[in-house]
């Protein structure tokens, strides 16, 4: 059988009075805790979404390790890849030359990064493969000079496969006339789409021959490129390699190349959760508001109670439950709605831009052209957990001050 306490709490929590005892005031609390919860979930999973997004999208393009010379150049990368791939956690390898450049066509110029690639190898760091929409990277010849651009950046120079490009290498070539940028036309073989703004218009790919031509790197590459089974490790496996490798060479992962992004989102995630737990932490105080008219307007039903020999904590517990159960009943509510909105945020969110008829997340201005989300389950049971806590909490006070009511004064005008 239930304790008294239980039953009496569940029936003031439901019980019709002449002043709507389920007033404005609690239901404006459990709204407040079902919204505060939602919002922290919602806004926790699409921030999870957005940092695993730009991650997946980054390592895509970027590589989980890169190895150069201490000049920026490498001259023997076959025989540091066969040190490298030594180590268990490597899974691929790949020469790369970075430069900048201008690709021009007509009257449109863009200042972008070149890469030279070898195609077969670059399959093994990088999922240009899977991005591609229009043609493939085998298409990269050696004295093909072909070039496969951003989609981005093939559209703002109004481009199409097979129309020439210039590119502009900054490495000069000296003339009677003097110093002159290097210039060679390319040959446009395919477009690729990686969802990240700043690659999509800002990288181009050629063969790794044709590369070493434009930018005057004779035999050498700028670096290899490494990907690895775990990139979680991938500051373990730096500090192995360092250690093991023969020669002089400048080692970084992604955690070094990009980890202030990336720490820049964690701290926003933990702000963001703090500024909206202040949400569920203003409703909760709410059922401090409605257990406290209750204490007042059951001072006669308290009096009788104490009388037929309920103790202090009998009473504290009554109004305790009452409270709880609003605070329980808000957090479920806000559980099953955040849950919802975050597994179908990428749904909503282009209803909305139709409906609204704007765009919410333009490419140009955001890392990413659309809205991800990540439900975390262990961030559920948080939000969660601190919610239940805030309205137990809250309950304490007003519970306290009914365990109080002494029960002479309170029949006194009954």
């Amino acid at each position: 059988m239930l304790p008294y306490e239980l039953l009496i709490g569940l029936r003031y929590t439901r019980a019709k009075r002449r002043n709507h005892f389920i007033s404005f005031i609690s239901m404006t609390s459990m709204a407040g805790i079902a919204l505060g919860v939602m919002a922290l979930i919602v806004v926790l999973s699409v921030m999870n979404g957005f940092q695993a997004e730009l991650r997946e999208r980054i390592l895509g393009v970027a590589s989980h390790m890169e190895i150069s010379g201490p000049d920026g150049r490498l001259n023997d990368w076959q025989g540091l890849a066969s040190q490298v791939g030594a180590n268990p956690q490597v899974r691929g390898m790949a020469p790369f030359i970075n430069g900048q450049a201008l690709v021009a066509a007509g009257s449109e110029t863009k200042g972008v990064i070149v890469r030279g690639v070898l195609p077969a190898e670059e399959d093994r760091v990088a999922d240009f493969g899977t991005h591609m929409k229009v043609g493939e990277l085998a298409a990269l010849k050696a004295g093909g000079f072909g070039i496969v651009l951003g989609a981005d950046l093939a559209r703002m120079l109004a481009v199409h496969i097979g129309d020439k490009v210039t590119v502009i290498a900054p490495q000069g070539v000296v003339t009677p006339a003097g110093l002159l940028p290097r210039m060679k036309q390319f040959t446009v073989v395919g477009f690729f789409s990686v969802g990240m703004y700043e690659y999509d218009a800002g990288l181009a790919l050629i063969h790794l021959a044709d590369a070493q031509k434009l930018f005057l790197f004779g035999d050498s590459v700028s670096g290899l490129r490494v990907k690895l089974a775990d990139m979680e490790r991938a500051p373990w496996v730096l500090r192995e390699l360092a250690r093991t490798l023969r020669g002089d060479y400048s080692l970084s992962d992604w955690t070094m190349s990009h980890t202030n992004f990336f720490q820049a989102v964690n701290i926003e995630k933990r702000m963001m959760f703090i500024i909206l737990t202040l949400i569920v932490a203003v409703a909760a105080f709410n059922i401090v508001s409605t257990l406290v008219m209750a204490v007042t307007d059951k001072q006669a039903d308290i009096a009788i109670l104490r009388t037929l020999g309920a103790s202090p904590g009998s009473i504290m517990a009554i109004f305790m439950v009452q409270g709880s159960l609003i605070g329980f009943i808000g957090t479920i509510l806000g559980v099953v709605s955040g849950v919802a909105l975050a597994l179908n945020v990428e749904t909503v969110v282009p209803i909305l831009e139709h409906l609204l008829h704007i765009n919410l997340f333009p490419a140009d201005v955001y890392y990413i052209s659309k809205l991800p989300s990540k439900l975390d389950w262990g961030d559920v049971s948080t939000i969660t957990s601190v919610a239940l806590v805030l309205a137990f909490l809250s309950t304490l006070y007003p519970s306290w001050r009914g365990a109080n009511v002494q029960p002479a004064e309170a029949l006194r005008y009954e």
